[in-house]
């Protein structure tokens, strides 16, 4: 005879695996819209680079080891895509007021016109999308995805 905590973790499990294949779908998505918002900003600009630049926005000027540990990568990879969107004049580099050693990152005017850009169409293709969802609805999924996001303090795969 099962038993309500067995038949609990059945139920767990089953919307474990629901959720796993659900996130995968959307996460796949949203990989192709980075992929086009990157485009957006600039033609030139790699996709990864997007979360730099709106974490920069969110921020407003960051160390480069500090936006390494935000987005969760490598300073070599950070520093990388820091130099492709100062060539493309998205992103300026300034002396750090605090500590005259270290050097801070800011978004250019461009880079904040053309992020804005890019979010405005980001958007404008939500509300398309989710025209015909509840207001409360499309405010309960954006709190479950913070949550969600926020128990990945670090990977742990």
């Amino acid at each position: 005879m099962e038993t309500a905590t067995a038949a609990g973790d059945v139920e767990f499990d089953h919307a474990i695996e629901v959720l796993e294949e659900q996130t995968s779908v959307l996460w796949r998505r949203e990989r192709t819209t980075s992929h086009a918002l990157a485009k957006h900003v600039h033609p030139d600009m790699e996709p990864a680079a997007y979360g730099i630049l709106t974490l920069l926005q969110r921020e407003g000027s960051l160390r480069a080891t500090d936006i390494a540990l935000s987005i969760g990568v490598g300073k070599p990879s950070v520093s990388r895509q820091l130099a492709g969107l100062e060539r493309l004049g998205l992103v300026n580099r300034q002396l750090d007021p605090h500590d005259a050693r270290s050097q801070r990152v800011v978004l250019t005017p461009l880079g904040q016109q053309q992020l804005a850009a890019a979010q405005s169409g980001r958007r404008t293709a939500f509300t398309a999308l989710m025209r015909s969802w509840k207001p409360e609805d499309v405010e309960a999924l954006g709190t479950l995805i913070a949550r969600l996001n926020s128990t990945y303090t670090k990977d742990t795969w």
